[in-house]
């Protein structure tokens, strides 16, 4: 495949049985006695990341030789490729914390960014079982037991916003401060980048995230969540993008219906 236009369409039905060959190798090391480490940066990390990448991103050097990978592995040992045009953003166990304290609210993600923009992603589930996908132009969707259907985003209730938040993660001071004079109807806490999705699916109206993240943590669901309708924004309300230096995200909020 070359760098030049490409099927979204027939990228993702190469990349679900990808994605669901990574989830396998995940799902393999969840049900064993596996070790945790502590890198650099204080983040934990198993031999399921580092299986994981490498199995997507072999894969993604099969199906498109001309696009460049950064993954979240590689990238933190300082393998960074040139990503001014297209690239591939790997993160092949998001929600470490939740893949170790077993709860099920970790995912395996991958996304297409072109030119800053998140165009195509995929969210994993394994141990849920749900996959999410979307690019631009094609809509979002999920799949639950082999049944795939079309989702949206919604209109906030009347009864006010379902607001999520990460159950490891955040600043309550600063969300409650964002939320001032908001009306609220529930709030739901959430692991990894299934947050993302959850406001894709519908479910939910708005996340607002102040701390630290990563690209790789959150492209493969914002550009489903754009496909969906919504859209994560800065703090001055334009679109994130993605490619900066350092691959670090400023504070954001990611809303079911974009803020204007």
């Amino acid at each position: 495949m070359t760098a030049g236009p490409l099927s979204y369409q027939s990228l993702l039905a190469s990349l679900v049985p990808l994605i669901h060959e990574a989830g396998a190798l995940v799902m393999r090391v969840y049900a064993t006695d596996f070790h945790v480490e502590i890198k650099d940066d204080e983040s934990p990390v198993t031999v399921a990341d580092r299986c994981a990448e490498k199995v997507i991103v072999d894969g993604l050097r099969r199906l498109a030789p001309d696009i460049p990978v950064v993954g979240e592995e590689a990238a933190s040992a300082g393998d960074i490729p040139d990503v001014s045009n297209r690239f591939w953003l790997v993160d092949p166990v998001d929600g470490t914390k939740e893949f170790i304290s077993r709860n099920g609210e970790f995912t395996v993600n991958i996304a297409l960014v072109d030119h800053g923009v998140p165009v195509l992603g995929l969210v994993l589930a394994p141990a849920l079982g749900t996959l999410y996908a979307g690019a631009v132009g094609l809509g979002a969707w999920v799949e639950v037991g082999g049944v795939r259907r079309d989702m949206a985003v919604r209109r906030v209730p009347a009864d006010g916003l379902t607001v999520v938040g990460s159950r490891h993660h955040g600043n309550d001071a600063a969300v409650d401060a964002f939320l001032a004079g908001r009306r609220v109807a529930a709030n739901r806490m959430v692991g990894s980048s299934l947050k993302l999705c959850i406001l894709a699916e519908g479910l939910a109206d708005v996340y607002p995230r102040f701390g630290r993240t990563m690209e790789w943590d959150i492209a493969a669901g914002d550009a489903i969540l754009r496909a969906a309708g919504g859209q994560v924004q800065t703090l001055d309300g334009a679109p994130l993008r993605y490619g900066k230096p350092g691959f670090e995200n400023p504070d954001f909020v990611a809303w079911a219906h974009p803020a204007r």
